[in-house]
């Protein structure tokens, strides 16, 4: 784990809160006493709250001092869901948003969004649980595009997709069994594009609020690409769509 990115002890946390620095989670020591007030700012500040056993707080230690306390800090600041919006509407163009539902994998994350932004997208949006956050390992992987593209993270990856249907944007979900190719998929107005996780793709509920499901067709032996291949493919169509 880099180490600054990686605040240890009950001091140190605090003063990083106070200095407002961007947690992305906070690992907290299960029934610690006196742990409360900090989880609570931390949770107030935006971060994951995540409690666990000292075992897994002693193999994640880089100074064996914990006092039953780490914290990731988030290696860019988290934009607001509406913060995406709003690019969008400054810039003159429908909104063009990129939607990770529970990518796990820091790697492939930072991939993901550095296809987004090479598409023109206008934002990615992730879950606050379960989810690989902005951490220094996402950010190297991104190349530098979480300095120019806006993240947000959101509780629930459903509801936020239902709002996004109020606001009258399309929302197409990618899965392998789906009946409509990617390459005839119409992606013009406001449009959100769903990918899923790396073992599991989308959830259930996450799929039953999906307008349009699309498959990448596949002409080979294997029958998959990889969550960050399969998104840079779409997102790559899709721009294609929007610009030509």
């Amino acid at each position: 784990m880099n180490e600054n990115f990686h605040i240890e002890g009950r001091r140190a946390v605090r003063e990083a809160l106070a200095a407002g620095r961007t947690l992305d989670r906070l690992y907290i020591l299960s029934g610690g006493e006196g742990l409360g007030e900090l989880a609570a700012r931390a949770k107030a500040a935006g971060a994951v709250i995540v409690e666990c056993g000292r075992q897994r707080l002693d193999s994640m230690s880089l100074t064996k001092a914990h006092q039953g306390v780490i914290a990731v800090a988030a290696a860019h600041k988290y934009a607001d869901p509406e913060d995406i919006l709003r690019r969008a509407e400054g810039l003159g163009e429908p909104p063009f948003i990129v939607v990770c539902d529970c990518i796990e994998d820091e790697g492939n994350l930072g991939a993901v969004i550095r296809s987004a932004e090479a598409a023109g997208a206008h934002g990615v949006v992730i879950p606050k649980r379960r989810s690989a956050g902005l951490s220094a390992v996402t950010a190297k992987a991104s190349a530098g595009a979480v300095e120019h593209l806006p993240v947000a993270r959101v509780p629930g990856i459903p509801a936020y997709l239902r709002e996004l249907k109020d606001q009258n944007i399309w929302i197409y979900g990618t899965d392998a069994d789906a009946d409509k190719s990617v390459f005839d998929a119409d992606f013009s107005g406001g449009i959100a594009i769903v990918v899923g996780s790396e073992g599991q793709g989308m959830s259930r509920l996450t799929a039953e609020n999906c307008d349009f499901m699309l498959k990448i067709p596949l002409y080979g032996r294997i029958s998959s690409l990889n969550v960050s291949a399969a998104a840079a493919v779409v997102l790559c169509q899709a721009a294609h769509f929007r610009h030509k």
